[in-house]
């Protein structure tokens, strides 16, 4: 930033100190900032500012309220009034219309509110769809005087010597600022943001407003749990941040640096030179709104692909690096010619911290194979419940909603559908929703809105599995390797049906690769950790040869006796089919030689790096000795027993009773 600007800035800065910024000195004043401190303190939420100057001005509060209620109550009675004299259709225009313009005066916080709703076409009418789809970006302007104004401010120079070009009047008006098309000096085409004059005075007083509701609720209400009063904080700091057109920068750039390498996904540049808190100069982006659907596809480019770009990098931001676009409306995600997403926007982001994002993914594992129990536990670990908070009664009451809503299966539900489920599930334990939930349940219901928009059976669970199936496979996180473990392995053995399920899933998620997959898999089942999965992998290797031996011996002795001339034995019932793990090995085969970057000749290369290993010697010793247990075993029970003796085996089916006179030996599996 030039000195100018940290001039302005600083000078900014020991205006802010007073509260809000257009009242005088001396009415309210807030500490100095030291501006070395590089804090940025003045403009971050700071609630017991806004609480220290708001309660002493109740008359300022009331009219606020009033300002508020009166419009609402009145369409709410116009809507009334069509109902029952029948004019409903006839009207709905008009109140459509009325509402847009209500939200619209009562400023940024109100407008917010409308932009979530005219993404969610299953939940609000097509006609007031339309109406509230123009509080995107068809606000009304503010004079282009003010908007110079600031610029001059905040860059030291006049508009005309820093743009080649601007548009004579804005493009497009948001809540917080409107846009301006222009071009540098140097040549690029650039669009600058000017923000709204006095943004300060609305935003705080509503926020005061609604966090005095919220504590009034949190206190005297007691099936409400969830801290309301931490909710709001969150929004509201988001809102603070939104407003520092600075902080957006730092936003965009560090957006760019995490998702920027995803092929399809665009991020524009940041002219820093050009920016400050009040304004912002940003690469121009020609692009289509993701709910134009006939104008995206006339450029012969796939909505609903760029919507499941969208979903698998909004997975990225919640789930790979906790740093997520919590505002993506379709105002702020762009179709561009050559067919990627642009995101535009990034005043409010949001962060979730690495235990969060671990236990998010586990949860949806959970979900989707039906582990109630477990899923119990995630709540506990995302904070939704307390440690000391008896689950007994949660597990069924978790198996009742999701198995009734889930039907054949979880990943055709839509979220809104799961969160609508749970939310009528939480009055009656003691959940409590985080802070840090509330926006990304925004997030994910507004990107959802989107795709229903433009496909009615869209299913975010369903496009998001493949990546949480990736996930899994390939992270090393010590978190998801026991997420993992816990999905393949219980009592009952290897649940390879799941390794399969994982795999097919995965196949169809962004960057995953043959190598990624087997390296991760060698590098954990070789490790400390992984020496559960070896024992377990020598019992399934064991089980396999025993089968494929039985067979074979079987194969020979039959063919002898045929040659001889004696009578042939029946096939026992185990040895008619393949056995379970040799039948699922080769389906896993069949899915590696799907996988991308499947290469033969990269076999030969992983097979020698196991060969090398000293814990594949230690797992071929285990394997020999089991072997050899298994097949004394048998022996000694074929020599010990009656032919009409009960042959048991833990491949086998089927049982016939055993002679109550005949030694009976434990089992096999007794024995291992």
């Amino acid at each position: 930033m030039s000195q100018t600007n940290i001039i302005n800035k600083t000078s900014y800065l020991q205006e802010s100190t007073k509260f809000p910024s257009q009242l005088p000195e001396q009415q309210y004043q807030f500490p100095a900032t030291d501006i070395e401190e590089e804090t940025d303190a003045d403009w971050r939420y700071n609630p017991d500012k806004i609480i220290a100057y708001y309660r002493y001005r109740p008359l300022r509060v009331i009219g606020r309220l009033i300002s508020i209620v009166i419009p609402f109550a009145l369409l709410a009675f116009a809507v009334w009034r069509d109902k029952i004299t029948n004019k409903s259709v006839i009207n709905s225009r008009k109140r459509a219309a009325k509402l847009r313009e209500i939200l619209t005066k009562l400023g940024p916080a109100y407008i917010k509110v409308g932009q979530a709703l005219s993404t969610r076409p299953d939940l609000v009418s097509p006609t007031y769809l339309d109406e509230l789809t123009k509080l995107q970006d068809e606000l009304p302007s503010f004079p282009n005087e003010i908007a110079f104004k600031f610029i001059q401010e905040e860059l030291g120079a006049s508009p005309e010597d820093i743009y080649a070009e601007l548009s004579p009047q804005p493009i497009a008006a948001a809540s917080l600022g409107q846009v301006y098309r222009g071009k540098l000096k140097t040549g690029e085409e650039v669009a600058v943001k000017v923000q709204r004059p006095d943004l300060i005075r609305s935003i705080t007083l509503d926020i005061y407003i609604m966090r005095t509701i919220a504590s009034w609720v949190q206190n005297n209400i007691k099936r409400v749990r969830s801290d309301l009063v931490a909710i709001t904080d969150e929004l509201a700091g988001r809102v603070f941040e939104e407003i520092n057109y600075v902080q957006e920068g730092r936003n965009a750039d560090k957006f760019a640096r995490l998702y920027g390498y995803i092929e399809e996904i665009y991020v524009p540049k940041i002219y820093w030179q050009y920016t400050g808190r009040r304004v912002l100069t940003m690469e121009w982006i020609s692009g289509t709104k993701l709910t134009n659907i006939k104008a995206i596809q006339a450029q012969g480019i796939d909505a609903t692909h760029l919507v499941e770009v969208g979903v698998e990098c909004s997975l990225r931001q919640l789930l790979e690096h906790g740093f997520f676009h919590a505002d993506p409306h379709p105002g702020n995600l762009l179709a561009m010619p050559d067919g990627r997403l642009a995101y535009l926007d990034f005043g409010m982001m949001s962060r979730i911290k690495p235990y969060q994002r671990y236990g998010l993914i586990e949860a949806v594992v959970h979900l989707v194979n039906r582990d109630f129990e477990a899923l119990s536990h995630d709540y506990v670990k995302l904070d939704f419940l307390t440690p000391d908070t008896d689950l007994r009664p949660i597990v069924p009451a978790l198996a009742n909603v999701f198995g009734n809503a889930l039907g054949a299966s979880v990943a055709e539900l839509n979220f809104k559908s799961i969160t609508d489920q749970m939310s009528a599930m939480m009055y009656e334990f003691p959940f409590r929703v985080p802070a840090y939930y509330a926006l990304i349940i925004r997030s994910m219901v507004t990107l959802e809105g989107i795709a229903i928009g433009i496909e009615p059976n869209f299913k975010v669970l369903s496009k998001a599995y493949p990546y949480i199936a990736k996930r899994l496979l390939t992270d090393p996180a010590p978190e998801l390797r026991a997420s993992l473990k816990d999905l393949l392995f219980k009592e009952e053995g290897f649940r390879w049906h799941r390794l399969e399920n994982l795999m097919r899933n995965a196949n169809n998620s962004v960057d995953y690769d043959f190598d990624k997959i087997a390296n991760q898999a060698l590098d954990f089942l070789f490790s400390e950790r992984g020496q559960f999965i070896r024992d377990r992998l020598a019992d399934e290797i064991v089980n396999a040869l025993d089968n494929v031996g039985r067979r074979t011996w079987f194969n020979i002795s039959t063919s002898f006796r045929q040659q001889v001339g004696l009578a042939v034995q029946e096939t026992p019932v185990e040895l008619r089919e393949e056995s379970y793990t040799v039948k699922h090995l080769k389906n896993i085969i069949g899915i590696l030689q799907q996988t991308p970057g499947f290469d033969p000749t990269r076999i030969v290369s992983l097979i020698t790096k196991i060969i090398t290993k000293p814990e594949t010697q230690q797992l071929g010793q285990q394997v020999a000795e089991k072997l050899t247990q298994k097949i004394a075993a048998r022996l000694i029970r074929n020599l010990l027993l009656d032919e009409d003796k009960t042959i048991y085996d833990n491949n086998s089916s089927s049982m016939r009773n055993i002679k109550a006179q005949q030694p009976v030996l434990p089992p096999v599996a007794a024995m291992r």
